[in-house]
């Protein structure tokens, strides 16, 4: 009688084996669910801290030409440099993420994501559109959201 009290005592039952690869299971798919969105917050943090430096560039440019706007911005260099302005106007450059484009011009909200449009002597009218205004510069672009759908964002220095 003794020996088969041992043998029940000893090891886990099929029950408590069914539920710990249960919950490591659950804990597994909890994970897998999560880490596409802190890849898509990452990629989105990054491109608005990239517009933000591009507009902070701007601003340096503007402030070191008493006042005058770049009649120029980008393209993107190939390390991730944008330049701002024209020779022998003083040039500043700004700094993204590489493979991010820039560029300035006839307004045209950023289509693509890691698409920077840079509007200059023009202002946000809302998040997806600009509206003339000689003394303020603006960049659209488009943040990833749940089901590969596109936010447009706009921001003004």
């Amino acid at each position: 009688m003794l020996k088969q009290l041992r043998k029940r005592t000893e090891g886990f039952t099929i029950i408590e084996v069914m539920i710990v690869l249960a919950i490591a299971g659950l804990i597994l798919l909890i994970v897998f669910l999560a880490v596409p969105a802190l890849q898509r917050n990452s990629r989105n943090t990054a491109l608005r801290n990239a517009a933000g430096n591009v507009l902070a560039g701007v601003n340096e440019f503007i402030a070191a030409n008493n006042g005058k706007l770049p009649t120029k911005v980008g393209p993107t260099a190939a390390d991730g440099t944008v330049p701002i302005g024209v020779a022998p106007d003083n040039i500043v450059t700004a700094k993204v993420k590489v493979g991010t484009t820039v560029a300035s011009g006839a307004f045209v909200p950023a289509a693509a994501l890691g698409t920077i449009s840079v509007g200059l002597g023009q202002q946000c009218n809302g998040l997806t559109a600009f509206k003339a205004n000689t003394r303020a510069v603006a960049a659209s672009f488009n943040l990833e959201s749940g089901s590969a759908k596109l936010a447009p964002q706009c921001i003004e220095s």
